[in-house]
């Protein structure tokens, strides 16, 4: 897609876009269909998606916001890894009984700017990954399971917000 890491849906305010961060909780709807395997027709979906400020001057809002959702999509830069604020929101989505799910960003960041091997850039992935359960690890309620994240698992997922 030509527009993709240009469009900001939730990001409405001037600051927020001049800035390219979160300040203040926003939601969007977004419909999807899903095909039936069998061809006989399609399962409809709406998925009511809160963005909250990464920053821990606003860890309110992300409270806020998981008090009111089924999940957290908790967003990790392939670079920069597990930051003092991820552990934060994890520990604020365990704490309101809400199951993580990881998505490793800014991929094109390892390839495109540091032009890292392919070796280097799994082991990166796999530290990132790795760091998360162990936050996961230390919250044990066992009515939640294994609430770890794992990519065969489908609780992982790898991308580029900037190339689409």
């Amino acid at each position: 897609n030509k527009h993709a890491g240009d469009a900001r849906f939730t990001d409405t305010r001037q600051d927020e876009q001049e800035r390219c961060i979160t300040i203040k909780s926003t939601g969007i709807s977004m419909y999807f269909e899903h095909d039936l395997e069998d061809g006989a027709g399609k399962i409809p979906f709406l998925i009511n998606l809160i963005d909250s400020p990464g920053h821990v001057d606003f860890s309110s809002e992300v409270t806020a916001a998981l008090r009111v959702t089924d999940g957290a999509l908790v967003v990790v830069d392939t670079i920069e890894g597990v930051c003092v604020q991820t552990e934060t929101v994890l520990y604020q989505a365990l704490g309101e009984r809400i199951k993580p799910v990881l998505h490793v960003n800014k991929v094109d960041r390892a390839l495109l700017e540091l032009q890292m091997e392919v070796e280097d850039i799994y082991q990166t992935f796999s530290r990132t990954i790795e760091s998360v359960n162990v936050i996961i690890s230390t919250y044990t309620d066992k009515l939640m399971g294994d609430i770890q994240v794992y990519p065969e698992k489908g609780t992982v997922s790898f991308g580029s917000g900037l190339q689409g």
